[in-house]
């Protein structure tokens, strides 16, 4: 009976792989957003001289966007493959971000639930601008999402610093 438990925990072990191929997907995500972020930049750069401010600023808070959501995915192929699946070796790469260091399951889930609160809020400035061509059922479901992420972010925080005021106390 040894020998099965050893083998399904090596079973077990090794389906952390399974998550490769979302990550990989991830990696194209962010090729694919990359393309968009250009076509916008050229779309703005040809039409600027046409623009009023406020569809500069819409335009503008579109690529802030795109960059954020890329930011996102990065933190998830990274943050997810070291966290979940191996861990990398950077043998001292001076290009290593500082927060890959510091990268645990818990680090993990607030860096993602911080990037959603950001992204909802450009989202958020942006019905702002343009809210005389937003419906308001639109703006106002948008606000919830908002509060709802913010609310989710505390919340979160705050678990996460119980259990590490819990684990300290523990070590005592």
């Amino acid at each position: 009976m040894k020998t099965f438990e050893k083998y399904l925990e090596k079973l077990i072990f090794f389906s952390r792989w399974i998550q490769l191929p979302v990550y990989l997907g991830l990696i194209v995500a962010s090729i694919l957003y990359s393309v968009k972020f250009m076509k916008q930049l050229w779309t703005l750069i040809n039409d600027f001289s046409i623009m009023n401010e406020n569809t500069i600023m819409l335009s503008v808070l579109g690529l802030i966007d795109i960059s954020m959501v890329i930011n996102l995915l990065v933190v998830v192929f990274i943050g997810g493959y070291i966290t979940f699946v191996s861990k990398i070796t950077f043998d001292g790469h001076e290009d290593r971000p500082d927060w890959l260091s510091k990268m645990n399951a818990s680090s993990l889930k607030i860096k993602l639930i911080i990037s959603l609160v950001s992204i909802s809020g450009v989202h958020l400035l942006k019905t702002f601008i343009d809210v005389h061509n937003i419906p308001l059922q639109d703006a106002l479901i948008q606000i919830g999402i908002h509060i709802v992420f913010i609310m989710s972010a505390l919340l979160l925080a705050y678990t996460d610093k119980i259990m590490y005021s819990h684990g300290d106390k523990e070590k005592e």
